[in-house]
């Protein structure tokens, strides 16, 4: 998959955030640290979503935009 990334130079280097996964961040001294370490939080990320998913009693649907 592929996801947007907002890259900000910040006071401790820079500052990474997806802007499709709301509270999905990360930060490294260099731009490719940041992207590095956003890449293993989009991971991360994606499976708590799939974690809380497979406990609730709804189901998942594919919609198409």
């Amino acid at each position: 998959m592929k996801y947007t990334v907002l890259i900000q130079k910040s006071d401790d280097g820079f500052a990474a955030s997806v802007l499709g996964l709301p509270g999905c961040h990360s930060q490294g001294e260099t731009e490719a640290e940041a992207l590095a370490n956003i890449r293993d939080a989009i991971r991360e990320y994606l499976d708590v979503v799939a974690e809380l998913a497979a406990t609730t009693e709804g189901k998942q649907v594919v919609v198409e935009v």
